[in-house]
């Protein structure tokens, strides 16, 4: 089941059998508002704060994950999820109202991807039939949060990107019919010393290039084996950091095949500076569009590399650099699989 040092090969090929995929109004007027379950017309969804509003994101990402998969929520084993708010309360408190037993992730921005991966080890090891995981993110808790309360007004420099108000959820399972998980790579934390938190995809490209190349190699495929390879929310900055690696290192990935969640969300005129980014990113892309495309069949497989700026606010005030990690996860549909 291990492939190298940090590849974990799975040999049942645990079964995505369903998700859900929850937006905000900004959401709703971007480029793939079609392929969301359910999007808001504002960013209160009826509560009283906007950390409260994050919660029933992700509330309802996994409510429609559980309605589309056709099982109730006393049939989940597990869920591991995660957002980017101090102690990642919205989610933790929107588990308490799912009920079942619960790990609590942190990856930031890479936490979709870290939980899918962790999900399907417990699945192909028979350690649950039915597994939610999913991560998710609120504009302005997460603005107020990390940089300034968006009534404040502050100006952001073209590298900045724009916090994605969106819950993706993912129903793991061992059998039935639906894109299979077939492997992953856990990252490492890369720290090129950069302290900039408005540039969070020129921070955490080497970790994204450094997760795809040990992919490639302890897996024993050239890239041409992915239809696609996508990452989380590097943005314009982060990507373009990322081919001009892959470049300078002889990686044969071609600009067509390699891609972001940040750059696919939004619509040209969106005031997003750099792209999208938050940790609902690259969990409403993947679980929506990506697999709704997936399953038209435009393409068979894909690698998700699921990006994350490991700071925190005290760490960025005490003058720390910023630690990043990415986190890849195979996702394969019909054709023939890799064993």
């Amino acid at each position: 089941m291990l492939a190298g040092h940090r590849t974990w090969i799975f040999e049942h090929k645990p079964v995505i059998l369903s998700t859900g995929t929850v937006g905000g109004p900004f959401e709703a007027n971007g480029a793939i508002a079609e392929d969301f379950d359910l999007l808001h017309a504002d960013l209160w969804l009826g509560q009283d704060s906007y950390e409260k509003a994050h919660k029933v994101l992700f509330e309802e990402a996994c409510q429609k994950a559980m309605e589309k998969g056709g099982i109730q929520k006393d049939q989940v084993q597990f869920i591991l999820a995660g957002d980017l708010i101090n102690q990642i309360t919205p989610t933790s408190f929107a588990s308490r109202t799912i009920g079942s037993p619960y790990f609590g992730l942190f990856g930031a921005c890479s936490t979709s991807m870290e939980g899918l991966a962790l999900g399907a080890y417990i699945v192909n090891t028979k350690g649950a039939k039915y597994l939610l995981t999913g991560a998710s993110s609120h504009d302005t808790a997460v603005e107020k949060q990390f940089r300034y309360p968006t009534e404040y007004g502050g100006q952001k420099p073209p590298t900045a990107q724009w916090t994605v108000t969106g819950a993706g959820a993912a129903l793991l399972s061992d059998s039935g019919d639906g894109p299979r998980v077939t492997s992953a790579t856990i990252g490492r934390v890369i720290d090129m010393g950069l302290t900039d938190p408005f540039n969070m995809g020129g921070a955490m490209a080497p970790a994204a290039v450094d997760t795809i190349e040990a992919h490639l190699k302890e897996r024993n495929v050239e890239p041409s084996y992915y239809d696609l390879i996508v990452t989380g929310d590097l943005g314009q900055i982060g990507q373009e950091v990322s081919m001009d690696l892959f470049k300078k290192h002889g990686t044969p990935i071609s600009e067509e095949q390699y891609q972001d969640c940040g750059l696919m969300i939004y619509r040209e005129g969106q005031p997003v500076l750099a792209g999208a980014s938050g940790a609902g990113c690259s969990a409403t892309v993947v679980y929506g569009h990506l697999l709704n495309r997936m399953k038209k069949g435009e393409f068979k497989r894909m690698l998700v590399v699921a990006t994350g700026a490991l700071l925190s606010p005290l760490s960025f005030q005490q003058n720390e650099t910023i630690p990043c990690i990415a986190h890849a996860v195979s996702i394969e549909y019909g054709g023939e699989q890799l064993t």
